[in-house]
């Protein structure tokens, strides 16, 4: 059988790995013990990848939902006769902060995945499969029963567990534990799948215990939702992004992942299958803008110490991206083993892209730390060198071509929304007064801004291009309205918005670029970028066309699956995601779009 539909997953996590669930209850993506870690279920990726599945015997209708501002998922299944189950799937994190001292936890595991099991109506049936393949299924495990403790995965390089209220054995053949239990309305079973990585193996108890873990999972996330100060229009879809990237906000370190997935096609079938597992330092500073957009904080602040720290290795410069904690080597490989996302081959692992030159990265960077000031966070001296360190760097690389925001793999190229974020980062470093040289940084601003209208704007189109000595159109310019280089009313904005829609525009939502023309030795296209299309709704409400803005914005509402998650781009038939899942990009840029129509536009 195929994957399912991208669209079909769920994702649950903890802040430190996380999972993603099909609408059939099949756990087909998970890596441990971190997000970038390699995989131990990968079935979305190759059928013989690894899988945790709970789900009734027999034919079902599913149908599913998170549990109000949280990250717990609830999937209901339907069987024939009438009988239903109700499946809830989290990963455990502890009862909500009360502000007062609380008695000590018990211990609990350092990672775990619970699923519990409730009959609603009549009869049902379970069926549940346990097919761990680590390493990216390069390794095969083995069970060995261990009494109350249930099954230890042997073979591991790390510590797992899997107790059930129910009876499972091994299936050699298949290598795999299996089992199956008749439940009835009113009886409840649970599974709990734990592993550590470097840590004493902690095994809870199930029953009421997993009930409650799951109840104070609940609980933390609705804490959580409840801090933000966000009480604009389309509340609900709001608040389901901010969760998305507090999944996706590691714990240990304060980074944001781009996506939890890897190699999650473009266009099925096609080479545009990337390693989305860091974190990018212009999704970073976007992330960043949405926390403090509704009222995180404390989230940004973190955030922020994480990405001036983690650039320190590579300071005065930006590397395009970071690993969780930091690191800047991202060496990229296949996994040839691997079919691939319904056969989209290469599987990678790492990106190569961190080692490009992609200048837009300085002014999303300095145009977000600005905002952070300007919501009363505070700079201290160590991060204000490092922000005077990078207009030095701005000033030393914004005349070189570089591979531009879309970081294609083609020869660099003066790319005007690179040459544009320059000037940004310039200008809001003199307005931070973070630069040692006012006058000359300001001369500086200005050379770039007279560079950009000499090469970056095309009089015949009336709009500004992707780079110079070209006129192929670029769906980034739409937000150099957003970053104060031109008013959303200027005529060369408006026409700029007009050449980008004209050209890029399927069906009223828009492609990133051209790919057939970008030369960037890459086989196959790609679909309809979820991210740019929020930025056309933004653009249109800054501008005054609210009732358009609204329009796109509504209509983009429904290119999300049930649950409110987006991938980074939209099938263009079908208006379903594609790409790796969730897309932390796609889901700042709605809350961005969000906030543009909440707020009245001013003169």
């Amino acid at each position: 059988m195929p994957a399912p539909s991208i669209g079909d997953y769920a994702l649950i996590g903890n802040c430190r790995t996380a999972a993603l669930v099909s609408r059939e209850g099949s756990i087909d993506w998970l890596c441990v013990p971190a997000y970038s870690s390699p995989s131990i279920f990968a079935a979305i990726l190759d059928r013989d990848g690894g899988y945790f599945s709970v789900r009734p015997k027999g034919a079902f209708r599913a149908e599913r939902r998170y549990l109000p501002d949280t990250n717990v998922l609830e999937t209901t299944f339907h069987v024939e006769g009438g009988g239903r189950l109700r499946l809830t799937d989290c990963m455990p994190l502890p009862a909500e902060p009360t502000g007062e001292i609380e008695p000590a936890h018990e211990l609990e595991p350092q990672h775990e995945i619970l699923r519990r099991l409730e009959c609603l109506a009549g009869e049902v049936e379970v069926e549940v499969e346990l097919a761990p393949r680590p390493d990216y299924a390069r390794r095969r495990v083995g069970f060995a029963r261990r009494g109350r403790l249930g099954w230890q995965l042997t073979g591991c390089r790390f510590s797992a567990f899997l107790q059930g209220e129910m009876d499972l054995a091994p299936d050699p053949g298949r290598a795999l534990l299996a089992g199956s239990a008749r439940l009835r309305a009113g009886e409840a079973r649970a599974l709990s799948f734990a592993y550590d990585n470097n840590e004493a193996a902690v095994l809870p108890p199930l029953g009421d215990w997993a009930r409650r873990r799951i109840d104070d999972t609940a609980g933390w996330w609705q804490w959580w939702t409840g801090r933000a100060s966000y009480e604009g229009e389309y509340r609900e879809q709001v608040l389901r992004s901010a969760l998305v990237l507090k999944l996706l906000n590691c714990a240990s370190s304060g980074s944001v992942l781009a996506a939890p997935t890897t190699s999650l096609p473009e266009q099925i079938g096609g080479e545009r299958n990337w390693d989305y597992r860091f974190c990018w330092v212009r999704d970073s500073a976007l992330v960043l803008h949405a926390f403090l957009a509704l009222g995180f904080l404390e989230e940004a602040q973190e955030f922020l110490g994480w990405l001036l720290h983690a650039t320190r290795l590579t300071w005065p410069e930006l590397q395009v991206m970071y690993d969780l904690y930091g690191e800047t080597e991202l060496d990229e490989y296949t996994l040839p083993h691997l079919s691939g996302y319904r056969g989209s081959r290469p599987v990678r692992v790492g990106n190569a892209a961190h080692a490009q030159l992609q200048l837009d990265i300085y002014g999303e960077l300095v145009a977000t730390v600005a905002q952070y000031v300007a919501a009363g966070g505070e700079l201290d001296p160590t991060e204000q060198r490092m922000l005077a360190g990078l207009a030095r760097s701005v000033r030393r690389l914004w005349r070189q071509p570089d591979q531009g925001i879309w970081e294609t793999r083609s020869p660099p190229r003066h790319h005007t929304y690179s040459k544009a974020m320059c000037w940004v980062a310039l200008d809001q470093l003199c307005r931070l007064k973070l630069v040692a040289d006012r006058d000359a940084v300001e001369r500086e601003c200005t050379a770039i801004r007279a560079d950009i209208e000499a090469h970056g704007f095309d009089a015949g189109l009336g709009s500004y291009v992707a780079f110079y000595g070209g006129r192929e159109a670029d769906a980034s310019l739409l937000l150099l309205a957003r970053h104060g280089y031109c008013k959303p009313e200027h005529p060369r904005m408006v026409g700029t918005y007009r050449f980008v829609t004209r050209e890029l525009a399927h069906d009223g939502l828009l492609r990133r670029y051209r790919t057939e023309r970008a030369s960037d030795g890459v086989a196959g296209g790609e679909n309809l970028f979820a991210p740019c299309s929020f930025w056309a709704a933004e653009y249109l409400a800054n501008c005054g066309r609210r009732g358009e803005a609204r329009a796109l914005f509504e209509r983009l509402l429904g290119c999300a699956n049930d649950l409110g998650l987006y991938g980074e781009e939209i099938v263009a038939d079908t208006h379903e995601p594609i790409g790796n899942f969730p897309q932390a990009f796609t889901h700042v840029s709605m809350i961005s779009a969000a906030t543009a129509l909440t707020v009245e536009k001013t003169a």
